[in-house]
């Protein structure tokens, strides 16, 4: 993390919140709990524009919630998985995930991604 960023915050959900509060990030860790994804898998999952997804991915990557691991492949094969400190972060997005669902079922609104498909795995990791 950007030391600099971190001073600025005045209290850990600050911080928190200014490693996982773009756009796409918590796609990205909820996506990647428990598993390796080459980028244009995530690019599949993440409907996000290549330019957003390579730049959420590097600060990710610059906060210590992800890795990413280049083979020197043409062409170039990139991989990202969470680091030890981004694992600590899959019961509370999983909260998030159930909060978000409890919203859609009150308003009777079917969400329009695959996420559901992946709750059962992502319960078994926690376990």
């Amino acid at each position: 993390m950007d030391k600099e960023i971190l001073k600025s915050c005045s209290c850990p959900l600050d911080a928190t919140l200014a490693v996982i509060g773009g756009k796409y990030k918590i796609d990205i860790i909820y996506y990647l709990f428990g598993r390796t994804l080459r980028y244009s898998q995530l690019a599949k999952l993440v409907n996000a524009t290549p330019k957003m997804l390579a730049e959420q991915l590097k600060e990710l990557e610059r906060d210590g919630i992800i890795n990413r691991k280049l083979y020197p492949v043409v062409p170039p094969k990139t991989e990202y998985s969470l680091t030890s400190l981004g694992e600590k972060l899959c019961p509370s997005v999983i909260e998030m995930y159930k909060f978000g669902q409890e919203l859609y079922e009150i308003e009777k609104i079917k969400p329009k991604c695959g996420c559901s498909e992946d709750l059962s795995r992502l319960k078994e990791i926690l376990k």
